[in-house]
């Protein structure tokens, strides 16, 4: 369906007659809100806010905690992964295509990513990107204040009345026309600790989505956009389905027509790859397309082959998105968007722009337009950037192809048929593992976890942006290589006991360079790493051990 801004929505009237305005209703009084009060979180935390999470944890917990626990079914019974024999006649049948183009989605030629501070909030919506997705999950540090001063940076910026001065005394504002707001919400494994009904903390995804869909949405339609969304980790098309449900559910709740809402889903787990027909195909109503998110695909190949010492990657640095394995998953990407009428979104330019070092400015930039025109010249109808220095950049490469067209819906990838042994296909991919690839491995995570304990969730380290995507990816690395007991080009063997110590000694190096009021967060990214790449079983995120140990219990 297409949303236009006519007839407008009376807010006040709808809210009026919605049951989520009455106040004291039941399932909020079984509701405790454990997180510490702040400035104007009452605007965000009303009972018809909360109550509506509150339904949607009474409609839809139960079938999330199935799903979870069909992914651990799946990781305790490894098979090959292949393409699904009972979902084929959906992948053969070519007559469905996904729901139109909503308003504000036409031209996604270039996407900014990053956390609702609101700085960035201000600063992504002015960038010149076409879409900004607000990160609750990979690029926030998800402590309470974090999570509901978000919320209110969105309802501000919603009805353009946020501003930000920094430290410097500069002012920001938001320009005349801004880039159209997706929200990310954390994915189906993590919990919201600080909102705990019947003794049961709820889905950290019914809080971010429930909160901004019930706050924003109608203001949103009104304002000839609508509520969009970006759906993380997926496994599986019955995790597509839940969401379809979520969404049907929310609409009707609010009495806003079904359809309304749009979503992308990242394909970025590796079992996803083998049901992307499938995941539109439930989204049908509401899929805004697929993205390559690269670097949780990265992290979850290794989780996925764990066990395979044939699949034994090198250093993070060789895995480009022109490996054979990387290759074929962005062109089925392509490909099952295009036959489908929907948007096929490229992976993040992680590359920051620094003023104080010109060359390698030049140099990310030089990077970032060879990997867009790869991307565009592939089909992809826009891509990612995490910086705005960036923007320019990636918008120019993509216009150089699109010209005046909004997309390359119209491209079909015809000559793409890949098989599901070149999803895993390494092909002459160099093994090289190196003491400074252990070693990057190692630093890298340790500096951006000791940010993120204590409340940043993206971090520039060396020129690029990280976030707990590409800690994942070290850490399983740094798991894999001591499985299989990897040996470096130097002809040294990657052990417990010598991953250890290299750990030891970028501890102490952080350590003493560090006041010592602020130690306690390296010694807590340290535990973190520890759990993630040295215990005899890896879990499957380390964001979940240290949300758990270190966040959950911060007001």
């Amino acid at each position: 369906m297409t949303i236009t801004a006519e007839p407008r929505f009376d807010t006040q009237q709808h809210y009026a007659h919605s049951p989520f305005r009455t106040p004291h209703r039941p399932l909020t009084s079984r509701l405790r809100v454990t997180g510490a009060s702040g400035e104007r979180y009452e605007e965000i935390l009303t009972d018809g806010a909360l109550d509506f999470v509150c339904g949607l944890h009474r409609q839809f917990a139960g079938r999330r905690a199935e799903l979870l626990a069909v992914r651990r079914c799946r990781r305790d019974q490894p098979r090959p992964y292949e393409f699904l024999p009972e979902t084929a006649s959906i992948r053969n049948d070519p007559s469905w295509r996904v729901a139109p183009t909503a308003p504000g989605l036409e031209d996604r030629r270039c996407e900014i990513t990053g956390p609702p501070t609101a700085k960035m909030t201000i600063n992504a919506l002015n960038s010149g990107a076409r879409v900004w997705m607000a990160d609750f999950e990979d690029a926030t540090s998800p402590t309470w204040s974090n999570v509901i001063e978000g919320q209110l940076n969105l309802y501000d910026a919603v009805r353009r009345q946020i501003d930000f001065t920094g430290p410097d005394g500069r002012r920001y504002e938001l320009n005349r026309d801004t880039a159209t707001i997706m929200v990310r919400p954390r994915g189906w494994h993590l919990t919201e600790k600080h909102l705990v009904m019947d003794g049961q903390a709820i889905p950290a995804a019914f809080v971010d989505f429930g909160l901004f869909f019930f706050h924003n949405a109608l203001t949103l339609i009104n304002d000839g956009r609508g509520p969009y969304f970006y759906l993380p980790k997926l496994q599986s098309h019955h995790e597509a389905r839940l969401w379809h449900d979520v969404f049907a559910w929310a609409e009707e709740a609010l009495g806003i027509p079904h359809g309304t809402i749009r979503a992308t889903c990242l394909i970025e787990t590796f079992p996803a790859a083998f049901e992307m027909a499938e995941i539109l195909y439930e989204l049908r109503d509401y899929s805004a397309g697929l993205n390559a998110g690269r670097w949780d695909y990265i992290f979850s190949f290794i989780k996925n082959h764990a066990d395979d010492p044939s699949a034994v990657l090198p250093n993070r640095a060789e895995i480009t998105m022109t490996v054979p394995f990387m290759r074929a998953y962005t062109e089925l990407l392509v490909k099952t968007c295009h036959e489908r009428g929907a948007h096929a979104i490229g992976g993040m330019a992680a590359f920051v722009p620094s003023a104080a070092s010109p060359e390698a400015t030049a140099t990310a930039l030089e990077k970032t337009r060879s990997d867009k025109a790869r991307e565009a010249g592939d089909g992809f109808d826009g891509s990612w950037v995490a910086h705005p220095g960036l923007v320019p950049t990636c918008t120019e490469v993509f216009s150089g192809v699109l010209g005046e067209r909004a997309n390359q819906l119209d491209r079909r990838r015809d000559d793409v048929h890949v098989t599901a042994r070149e999803l895993s296909d390494l092909g002459d991919l160099p093994r090289t593992v190196t003491l400074s690839g252990v070693r990057t491995d190692l630093r890298v995570p340790l500096v951006y976890l000791s940010s993120w304990v204590a409340g940043q969730g993206a971090v520039a380290i060396d020129h690029l942006m990280e976030d707990a995507a590409t800690v994942e990816i070290s850490r399983m690395q740094l798991w894999q290589w001591i499985r299989h007991r990897a040996t470096t080009s130097g002809g040294v063997q990657i052990t417990r006991e010598l991953v250890s110590a290299m750990l030891a000694e970028e501890v102490e190096r952080m350590l003493e360079r560090t006041p010592e009021s602020e130690r306690w967060t390296i010694t807590a990214a340290q535990d973190i790493l520890e759990h993630g790449c040295l215990d005899e079983e890896f879990p499957s995120f380390v964001t979940s051990y240290g949300y758990s140990h270190y966040l959950a219990a911060r007001g």
